[in-house]
């Protein structure tokens, strides 16, 4: 587990309460991807099928899939806002474990928010996270998400706004 990693997750699960309850770990956080376990217990299990409620797989989904982008915000571009638009869900099997989440799209999200950084336009891009449960299907999806990952400098549009009333180019 990457403690520092897993610390800024719970941290900003004071603004995400979710994320406190769920109680997610991180695993793996590189230039490849990501990886977040979410144990299964009794605040994240569906009790009348004995598996992971589906809401808590979204959220473990999220996690793995926004983290990547997550880190070059808060490290690099302090102006960027991320914002998944859409997700895309197959549920394969029961998640009746302790969940790993991984993503393997942290080089193409790099590159959407140095896009998005350059441009001042919205970058967005697919981002896949499969969740398995390796204690007792090993490798084996359980799930599969898809989701649209974007990402823009904020006040780009209002500095663009600013530069076109400056020039005499006012909106009416």
């Amino acid at each position: 587990m990457l403690l520092k990693e897993t610390a800024l997750v719970r941290l900003v699960g004071l603004r995400i309460p979710m994320l406190l309850l769920i109680g997610p770990r991180v695993v793996e956080l590189d230039d490849e991807g990501c990886a977040v376990l979410v144990p299964l217990t009794w605040l994240t299990k569906n009790h009348l099928i004995g598996a992971m409620y589906f809401g808590v797989l979204c959220a473990g989904a999220d996690l793995a899939g926004g983290l990547p982008a997550a880190k070059l915000v808060f490290g690099r571009h302090r102006t960027m806002r991320l914002v998944f638009g859409d997700m895309r869900a197959e549920f394969l099997k029961r998640a009746d474990g302790d969940v790993l989440f991984r993503s393997h799209d942290a080089r193409r999200v790099t590159e959407a928010v140095r896009r998005a950084a350059e441009t001042g336009e919205r970058v967005t891009i697919p981002v896949e996270v499969i969740a398995t449960v390796p204690k007792r299907y090993g490798d084996e999806p359980v799930a599969r998400f898809e989701m649209s990952l974007s990402v823009k400098a904020a006040g780009a549009a209002a500095s663009a706004l600013d530069a076109d009333s400056r020039s005499g180019a006012a909106l009416h």
